[in-house]
């Protein structure tokens, strides 16, 4: 635990202006964020008494180890600032609310020839118009599959929108009236433009003069006695007004606002959103977070503003917003709302009327989000400290285990062998601190020499990290002359290469760069309090053996073993049982099972590779465009082999040079033995395979 006082800035040297201020703790790393009218009135705060401070505000200057600043010229900038340093730092005393990309929204791609509507999610595209949030995605599905009747515009992807052109026909909706069909042509691009901007006008609440306009036409209809229109139109009337029951009416036509209610106790507060256009309820969204830092109901409004239209510019920010209590000042914030959507936005509180009423009901809304939050999680954070308790007790640790790493080794008989490192901290995953590792620097099959060069690498970036953020006090385990740079990994293989399929299922971390000093979060640069291995006695033995040479003796380890699930600790004969209804065992037993999932993941990821590998893959200036148009040309590796310069040239795009170079690559590469139908255990000819087939199959032929 820090001394504030070993930190606190001289008198004199905070500037009594505008500006954000970031507290790191002894790793480099922000742990909060804050901004300030005048940062010495501000900063003084924190360096009072002790005893006199918030728990939490208590906990978070003794967990920092230095405090900086910025000063800006205004409180907006020193809110945009401190909007966008939350946002790169996530530092773990501030306020977070949940993020809500998951919400669905309905949107209309305005930016392709012909727009198309559908359900989106995630980050908001430019040229997109957006309606919603939405709690479920079936709710847009309804609105849309409604109003399709009336406004007929294409719902189908790029893919189907393609073939229909291309086969003439229109898809089902084109068929029953429920699409205009623009693939075939059967309305123009303008026209069709013109529906799309229709239906966002109705979407975005001009529903009166359209429907009115509707029924001007279907009594004009009665007339002339066109009674088969008429009946149409008044069909369509009647799907529009179902689609407006869907939303109630809740204040005046025309009314664009958001109503945002807080609902808190002592540690918890949930935020309810409700999105009001046209004077009807379009969407809503909530969230709930813990309360870090000692904020009041105008600090937990102020940070839903940031949150919600942090990144937002022009009318995805309202007219009107209404709260429960105003942030203090309130004029920064104001102002900065204005900025962000280009004209003047009220923030207020809503007094009396209907505004008052429905923020009531939003506030209720909270209320039972909060309740229903407390009860899910109530069991969960009692379950996991319990775990952790009972870990620290059963191994005989000091504390409990606030940060948890695991290591697994996979391979396939001997072949691509890799690592995983997973973190568990408070007892839940942190994915974006796991880390994949290649075995590189022996060969074959050899589970305990793997686990001692994996934990070696990632406790010597551990060191690395030390010695460049200036925190490296002795050089543990290294002989007489070592400087800290001979801690170097033999090669930079820790962070894993990220495809979008890792990030989907995965959240893998990004690949290696450079190294900062500004408090983001650095690879391998804070140290676990535990280390789990996958395996029994070997294995936990050469882990703690790789810690020792380093000189790493403050970092506990044991192994999870599969067979009985006894726990293994170093230098023991006999292992730790603990009990099978233990909630220390389920987490560790959560924690190994995560680290082998992620290692297998990784391992059958390479062995595809590998398999698809092609002596043609390594002909420099050779893309797959032209690959492909090899194999389907000749139809196979072996009689692209047997080909002459002249006869490779003859296949379009392929110049003399490139197949010269092709030529000289598959002359040098050995032929491998036929493929085998693992099914039926027949001998694929390539003479006899179809090139589809051949692609395909012989993708991993040398």
């Amino acid at each position: 635990m820090a001394d504030p006082s070993s930190y606190r800035p001289k008198p004199g040297q905070i500037p009594d202006s505008p500006g954000v201020y970031k507290f790191r703790d002894e790793h480099g790393r922000v742990i909060y964020v804050g901004k300030a009218k005048s940062l010495r009135q501000r900063l003084a705060n924190y360096f009072q008494d002790l005893a006199g401070l918030h728990p939490r505000t208590r906990t978070m200057v003794t967990t920092a180890a230095s405090v900086e600043w910025t000063v800006v010229s205004t409180e907006v900038e020193a809110l945009q600032l401190e909007y966008s340093w939350i946002k790169e730092f996530d530092p773990r005393f501030n306020v977070k609310y949940r993020d809500d990309k998951s919400y669905p929204y309905l949107a209309v791609t305005l930016n392709e020839d012909f727009p198309r509507a559908q359900v989106m999610r995630g980050a908001k595209k430019k040229g997109v118009r957006y309606f919603g949030p939405y709690a479920h995605a079936w709710a847009i599905r309804e609105t849309v599959d409604l109003m399709l009747r009336v406004f007929p515009v294409r719902t189908c992807s790029a893919g189907v929108f393609k073939r229909s052109a291309q086969i003439g026909r229109p898809c089902l909706l084109g068929y029953i009236g429920k699409c205009s069909a623009p693939c075939v042509g059967r309305i123009s691009e303008a026209d069709h433009r013109e529906l799309a901007e229709e239906f966002c006008d109705f979407m975005a609440g001009r529903t009166g003069a359209y429907i009115r306009r509707l029924e001007r036409q279907m009594q004009d209809a009665a007339e002339e006695m066109e009674y088969e229109r008429a009946a149409r139109l008044r069909d369509d009337i009647g799907a529009l007004k179902r689609a407006m029951e869907k939303s109630a009416v809740v204040l005046a036509d025309a009314t664009d606002a958001d109503l945002i209610a807080v609902a808190e106790d002592e540690l918890e507060a949930a935020v309810q959103i409700f999105h009001v256009r046209g004077g009807r309820v379009r969407g809503q969204r909530g969230w709930v977070t813990d309360k870090v830092e000692a904020v009041t109901t105008g600090d937990l409004v102020e940070h839903a503003l940031q949150q919600l239209y942090g990144d937002e510019q022009g009318d995805a920010v309202p007219k009107e917003v209404l709260v429960p209590a105003l942030p203090d000042p309130v004029e920064p914030v104001a102002q900065w709302l204005t900025q962000r959507r280009g004209s003047q936005v009220s923030l207020r509180i809503p007094q009396r009327g209907d505004k008052k009423d429905l923020m009531a009901t939003v506030g209720r809304n909270a209320q039972q989000a909060l309740a229903l939050h407390k009860t899910k999680r109530a069991s969960d954070l009692t379950t996991r400290s319990r775990a952790l308790e009972e870990i620290a007790e059963a191994l005989g640790l000091d504390s409990v285990p606030l940060r948890i790493e695991c290591f697994d080794i996979s391979h396939l008989q001997g072949e691509d062998v890799v690592a995983s490192m997973v973190v568990f901290e408070d007892g839940l995953a942190r994915k974006s601190e796991y880390r994949r590792f290649q075995i590189k620097g022996f060969a074959g099959q050899d589970d305990v020499r793997s686990m001692h060069e994996v934990i070696g690498r990632r406790f010597r970036r551990y060191l690395q990290e030390k010695q460049k953020s200036g925190e490296w006090t002795e050089e543990p385990g290294q002989p007489d002359g070592e400087t800290p740079e001979a801690l170097e990994a033999p090669e930079a293989t820790e962070a894993p290469e990220v495809t979008a399929r890792d990030i989907a299922e995965d959240t893998a971390p990004a690949t290696d760069g450079p190294l900062d000093d500004d408090g983001r979060p650095k690879r391998f640069a804070y140290p676990p309090q535990l280390v789990v291995v996958d395996g029994g006695a070997p294995q936990v033995a050469a882990a703690r053996r790789a810690m020792d040479e380093l000189g790493i003796d403050d970092v506990a380890v044991c192994g999870l073993a599969k067979r009985l699930e006894e726990v293994w600790l170093p230098g023991e004969d006999d292992p730790v049982v603990l009990p099978r209804s233990s909630e220390g065992l389920y987490l560790l037993q959560r924690v190994r099972d995560e680290a082998h999932r992620f290692a297998i993941t990784y391992q059958r990821s390479k062995r595809t590779k590998r398999l698809k590998a092609s002596p043609l893959d390594a002909v420099p200036g050779l893309g797959d465009t032209r690959r492909h148009a090899l194999l389907k040309h000749f139809g196979s590796l072996k009689k692209l082999r047997a080909a002459t310069i002249d006869e490779i040239c003859a296949v379009p795009g392929v110049g003399r040079k490139t197949a010269e170079t092709v030529a000289a690559a598959l002359a040098g590469a050995a032929p491998t033995a036929p493929a085998v139908n693992t099914a039926t255990g027949e001998i694929i000819e390539d003479d006899g395979a179809p090139p589809a087939a051949l692609s395909a199959e012989r993708g991993q032929e040398p």
